[in-house]
């Protein structure tokens, strides 16, 4: 990857806002790195469409990002990293990293009870999470629960009061009888509602997700291939586009960026 100017900025794109959770944790990690954001508002929700259309739109701005410049690549997204990465890293030759459901501390913790993976419905479809449940099953017992509406209601800007909780609520009723230890977060959009799905699941259930994992990943892959920024040289600069309503969608993703920078999260 010599001829990949480290300067340049990471690309990261999500099907919507849900993928300002992950760059949240690009930002702590690597505060000195400049920061494209993509949300694709317009097309949203990819976790209800098919795997090729999916594909196809994953790709579409791929392309969008690196018309840009870009030195990396997150997909800050469960359902296009299903649908996609295998592909983009066949294509790319930036490194490129995607999203996981965080099933391995939930399992590992060891805690009596079921792990519950939040997500939308092709992420629990595809062969990607049914190979990493297919891993741990021997180990606990995971339950994968469809979460349709929950993207929609986020994207409104809807991350507290009585809707969002009553989704919750309806979602989480074939749960009622199991004892659950641990809630993953399977879907970059859930983290913005840490709180709400917190209150439903009671205090004593752990909530996880793999954003910080993704984070980290990422600086290992710019230090492994030179392409960290010069120390002293960046300035943390970031820009954020949208395929749909600028003027509605680029407000709320520097108020949820805000926000969630505003956060306490162990690093």
């Amino acid at each position: 990857m010599e001829n990949i100017d480290r300067n340049l900025a990471i690309g990261v794109f999500d099907s919507g806002v849900g993928g300002i959770s992950v760059l949240a944790d690009l930002i702590r990690i690597l505060p000195e790195e400049d920061f494209i954001y993509l949300g694709d508002c317009l097309n949203i929700p990819y976790g209800t469409k098919d795997v090729e259309e999916a594909r196809k739109l994953t790709i579409a701005a791929v392309e969008f990002l690196l018309e840009k410049g870009i030195k990396a690549l997150v997909i800050a997204c469960n359902t296009a990293t299903s649908a996609a990465i295998t592909h983009l890293r066949d294509w790319l030759e930036i490194p490129v990293v995607g999203m996981e459901p965080a099933l391995k501390p939930a399992v590992e913790s060891g805690e009596d009870g079921s792990v519950v993976v939040m997500a939308t419905p092709m992420t629990l479809r595809e062969r990607k999470f049914n190979s990493l449940m297919e891993k741990y099953r021997e180990r606990a017992d995971i339950i994968p629960l469809p979460c349709p509406g929950l993207v929609e209601l986020i994207e409104e800007g809807k991350l507290e009061g009585e809707e969002v909780e009553n989704l919750l609520e309806q979602l989480s009723l074939p749960l009622k009888d199991k004892r659950i230890s641990s809630v993953v977060l399977g879907c970059t959009h859930y983290p913005l509602i840490k709180d709400a799905i917190q209150r439903v699941y009671g205090e004593d259930v752990r909530i996880i997700d793999g954003n910080m994992g993704t984070a980290r990943q990422l600086k290992r892959l710019l230090d492994k291939n030179g392409l960290s920024i010069d120390k002293g040289r960046g300035k943390g600069n970031l820009q954020i586009f949208t395929f749909g309503d600028e003027g509605k969608v680029i407000p709320l993703c520097r108020l949820l960026l805000d926000t969630m920078l505003n956060r306490k999260e162990d690093i």
